[in-house]
């Protein structure tokens, strides 16, 4: 166990940090995954019930009224989907400039952890996480709706995803997790965006309770779900996930 030290103003937080907890890569994540979300079974941004046969999942469409865009194979399958994108964790990376994904996963510690990492992963629907595939999330009043009463938006040209209301705020803790601890950067407009989504939809007692799960397994919790951490514009990431050697 590694304890971390943080000052905020006159106070000093002690956050402790269990890395031998955390799953060693995306696969084992993504089982790990699975047993934390199981119990509450609902697509991250279509809120459609899931069934869960050995390692695969499947949304139950008539629930959430989904309509399929396009992708019937994939609309019929739950994906692990990486809220932050592995292009945007993974482009700040020497790896990546060097060989892609592919390279990161074989060379760089760090982009494993960024890609196993629990708090950043969600049971989507395939079709959702395709079309959200890395485009950066926004605000898209003017685009209709494409998969039914799912109640995301995407616009193609302009590489934006638009979330319902309800996980905004989830979307922005994660970002800021993610941020804070790999030592990432988010832009002056990314800030301002998510720090508007976090007043909106504060944090819920659904997504302490995932927190408090995830923890179990990660080592350490969301400080900016159980409140230990609160983003400003311009705030100065700990990287406490990336080690000297890495």
């Amino acid at each position: 166990m590694k304890f971390l030290s943080f000052c905020t103003g006159s106070l000093v937080l002690l956050y402790s940090v269990f890395t031998l907890a955390a799953p060693a890569n995306f696969d084992q994540a993504k089982r790990l995954a699975q047993g934390i979300h199981a119990a509450d079974a609902k697509s991250f941004y279509c809120d459609c019930d899931i069934s869960w046969q050995g390692k695969k999942g499947s949304p139950n469409l008539a629930t959430c009224g989904y309509q399929v865009r396009k992708n019937n194979q994939r609309a019929n399958r739950i994906e692990w989907e990486h809220i932050m994108p592995a292009h945007h964790f993974g482009h700040q990376r020497q790896c990546w400039q060097e060989g892609g994904r592919k390279n990161c996963v074989k060379t760089d510690s760090v982009f494993r952890a960024m890609e196993a990492d629990l708090y950043n992963l969600k049971p989507a629907i395939g079709e959702v996480n395709g079309d959200r595939s890395n485009y950066r999330f926004g605000v898209l009043p003017s685009t209709p709706a494409q998969h039914g009463a799912c109640p995301v938006k995407v616009d193609f040209k302009q590489r934006v995803f638009e979330p319902a209301p309800p996980v905004r705020g989830d979307i922005a803790r994660i970002y800021f997790y993610m941020a804070d601890k790999y030592n990432l950067n988010l832009s002056r407009a990314q800030q301002q965006l998510f720090m508007a989504w976090h007043k909106q939809d504060p944090v819920t007692t659904k997504e302490q309770d995932l927190n408090r799960q995830t923890a179990k397994e990660m080592g350490h919790d969301n400080p900016f779900v159980s409140g230990v951490r609160e983003w400003n514009l311009g705030y100065k990431p700990t990287g406490y996930g990336v080690t000297s050697n890495q």
